[in-house]
């Protein structure tokens, strides 16, 4: 969220996504094998906690406050592998996480493909 909160434009007070300037752009790291089957399995946690809310809605499972005590869980787990795979600290701020994309953007620009 934090990177979408950053670069993606806004609606009235809803966020507006775009491919070339949301996604496109997105600095994408290097995981090893070992991180990227953890990033793996625990995604899959996350679409298998999904499973056992058939009859809920996407927009009653992620709010805020009556989110599936299971559902945010299968998340932080998912959200730890990612930032190890960042090499990211774990307490680390949304403020740092995008300052330290930003900086990785910059200092590789080759790795990103131009806006055509």
């Amino acid at each position: 969220m934090a990177w979408l909160k950053t670069v993606c434009g806004r609606l009235e007070m809803r966020y507006r996504y775009s491919a070339t300037i949301v996604y496109n752009n997105f600095v994408w790291c290097e995981p090893t094998p070992e991180q990227r089957a953890r990033i793996e399995m625990t995604a899959q946690g996350i679409l298998d906690v999904l499973k056992r809310y058939p009859d809920s809605t996407l927009a009653d499972l992620y709010d805020p406050i009556a989110m599936p005590v299971d559902l945010r869980k299968a998340h932080e787990l998912n959200d730890k592998a990612v930032m190890a795979a960042y090499g990211f600290r774990a307490d680390i701020t949304e403020a740092e996480i995008i300052s330290k994309l930003f900086q990785n953007k910059f200092a590789f620009p080759s790795l990103y493909c131009p806006l055509k």
